[in-house]
């Protein structure tokens, strides 16, 4: 569960790659958090894979591809990572509404980190 902070795991992967990671990305380095390998829905385990475009791959690695689909992007704006668990929340909200359009596809989500307090949450959908 990811709001108990003795059993959460997704705080701990970030801090882990913001401290080991990141420093040795350099300068424009696109970071992403992929959530993939849904059991089920929101309520199901996932996987979580955190990585940059220019990391150099080896073999302790794993990659993941973005399935090709519609996404919704939810943008996020402030202090890290408050803006993001508030979006987050907003975007659970968001699908619980019956009245929408979209519905999430579970295959795979990601977030963009696009500057220290902007990033791009994107959600996969089908339309009915």
């Amino acid at each position: 569960d990811e709001m108990n902070t003795e059993t959460q795991k997704i705080s701990p992967l970030w801090g882990r790659f913001f401290h080991e990671v990141l420093p040795t990305l350099g300068e424009g380095a696109t970071v992403y958090g992929v959530y993939h390998n849904y059991e089920s829905d929101a309520q199901g385990a996932f996987d979580v894979l955190v990585g940059a475009d220019n990391l150099k791959v080896t073999d302790e690695m794993k990659s993941v591809a973005l399935q090709a689909g519609k996404y919704l992007m939810f943008p996020v704006k402030g202090e890290l990572p408050q803006a993001i668990i508030d979006t987050w929340m907003q975007i659970w909200a968001y699908f619980e509404d019956p009245s929408i359009d979209e519905r999430r596809a579970y295959e795979t989500d990601f977030e963009l980190y696009k500057s220290a307090d902007e990033v791009e949450i994107y959600i996969g959908v089908h339309y009915f």
